[in-house]
């Protein structure tokens, strides 16, 4: 295997607000099987303000923090539940705020991977997610997919991935992400 720069940032966004979320049980699974020269940052999309166009004029520092993340990454993974079939509100409205070119849409070129969890059978959510990140130019993982349905049993009461097959996948996913992330 080449050697890989020492730099390489992953940013992880977790679509779910809940402690104990499986999603974010996901991220920090991620976040284990990274190699120590790999930098994970998981981002907190929790105290953004409802994006408006008049909001834009007065940044507010979670707004101006979230950008400098984003702009630091060499690769987003993003984690969501499925809500109505689809993502949530909360993800849905940081990639709104990262898609302004107020600030200087930091998303457009940077590979992103996509995986999520929820307690029902997963349908649709990331089929929507996946168009609204090509529609910010993006550059998606596409393999391997990691959508986990009926997660109560693949994780712990604290949220932690207990199932063999999924951590699996995700050392697939992260082996691609690093990969990826060092070519950038």
């Amino acid at each position: 295997m080449q050697s890989l720069k020492s730099d390489v940032h992953i940013v992880g966004i977790c679509g779910s607000l809940r402690k104990y979320s499986y999603n974010r049980g996901l991220l920090q699974e991620f976040k284990k099987q990274l190699p120590s020269n790999i930098k994970y940052t998981e981002a907190d999309i929790s105290e953004l303000p409802f994006f408006t166009e008049e909001r834009e004029q007065s940044l507010t520092e979670t707004v101006v923090k979230l950008k400098q993340l984003i702009e630091s990454a060499d690769a987003i993974i993003i984690s969501t539940p499925e809500y109505n079939m689809s993502y949530t509100a909360v993800l849905k409205n940081a990639l709104e705020w990262l898609s302004r070119r107020t600030l200087q849409t930091p998303l457009a070129g940077k590979p992103v991977a996509l995986i999520g969890a929820a307690s029902i059978q997963i349908g649709v959510s990331h089929s929507h997610l996946r168009d609204v990140l090509y529609a910010l130019n993006m550059k998606l993982i596409n393999r391997p997919i990691i959508q986990v349905g009926n997660a109560g049993g693949k994780f712990d009461e604290k949220g932690n991935l207990i199932d063999a097959g999924v951590k699996e996948l995700l050392g697939k996913l992260k082996d691609e992400m690093v990969k990826v992330s060092a070519n950038q």
